[in-house]
């Protein structure tokens, strides 16, 4: 396949990049200056015309979660009118479109996972201006899905997991919040789903394979369990380590507020595309394990 992937530096962009080398897929990776999705959309309409992808896969986003309260107006430029000309461009190539979307569409205040058809209803700007850009997304183009994960890690960019080894460096305390739950989800484990729904989009022309679909890992944790998990993962490796002191949110104020339930529920996806994630402390041995060996210049640490 030919895939357009928009995000260069963005954790599934970078997963993408390394699974079409194993897999032979062409992965054309766009980012600024070649694709801004702040710049006007008939600019990022003729960057990806011009490539002739056989499919779209929407990974770019401004992701700063608390930067963004003071910057609705950019936040809103990159993740909604930007996928909304991604969107417009994948119809004019009568391409397939895959858009990633956030847990942070929903409030957090559900008793249970949350499943597609629970109403969105987000807190922050990020969320918010992440659940415009999947109308956008569906109202521009049909043949289109909105994957939405959380709580994503992987050997590449900033992430949960990275932070934790670093701060387990400098200290041997760790204080992380306790009464916010999530799916972890792996971007490497993001990227063999996408491969798959992408290739089913291209051969088979059924509705029920487009629309919203939760992708997230199997089990859940608090951020305080998730780090807890990184940590035993990491000294079993000899490498760094941390004791973990679980606070509540309260105590760990930010500008934007985050869901305490960020659960999602996959078995949409399971049902439809037979894609079932695993569990997310098996994915997160190989990224710990990746990480550790790899020391801060790049070297290899041995073990």
């Amino acid at each position: 396949m030919r895939i357009a992937v928009t995000g260069r530096e963005g954790q599934v962009a970078r997963s993408l990049q390394e699974l079409g080398q194993k897999t032979g897929h062409e992965i054309l990776v766009l980012a600024r200056p070649v694709l801004d999705l702040t710049a006007p959309p008939s600019s990022i309409i003729a960057v990806l015309e011009s490539l002739r992808p056989e499919v779209i896969v929407s990974a770019a986003a401004y992701t700063a979660v608390d930067k963004a309260e003071n910057e609705p107006e950019l936040a809103r430029a990159a993740n909604e009118i930007g996928p909304l000309a991604i969107a417009r461009a994948a119809r004019k190539l009568s391409v397939p479109m895959i858009h990633l979307s956030t847990d942070y569409v929903f409030d957090g205040s559900n008793s249970a996972s949350y499943v597609e058809e629970d109403a969105a209803n987000p807190q922050s700007v990020y969320g918010a201006t992440k659940f415009s850009g999947e109308k956008a997304v569906l109202g521009e183009h049909a043949n289109s899905v909105i994957l939405r994960t959380s709580w994503v890690y992987s050997p590449f960019g900033n992430n949960f997991v990275k932070t934790m080894l670093r701060l387990a460096r400098e200290r041997d305390e760790v204080r992380v919040v306790g009464d916010q739950r999530g799916t972890p989800t792996s971007a490497i484990d993001i990227t063999d789903a996408v491969l798959l729904i992408a290739s089913k989009l291209l051969s088979i022309p059924d509705a029920s394979l487009r629309g919203v679909f939760h992708l997230a890992g199997s089990g859940e944790a608090s951020w305080a369990e998730f780090a807890q998990e990184i940590f035993e993962i990491s000294a079993a490796m000899s490498g760094p380590s941390a004791t973990v002191r679980a606070i509540t949110a309260a105590e760990y104020p930010t500008l934007a507020t985050r869901p305490a339930n960020s659960r999602l529920n996959s078995d949409r996806l399971a049902r439809v595309y037979g894609v079932k994630l695993p569990d997310w402390r098996n994915s997160l041995q190989d990224v710990v394990k990746r990480l550790v060996m790899a020391d801060e210049t790049g070297g290899v640490r041995k073990l």
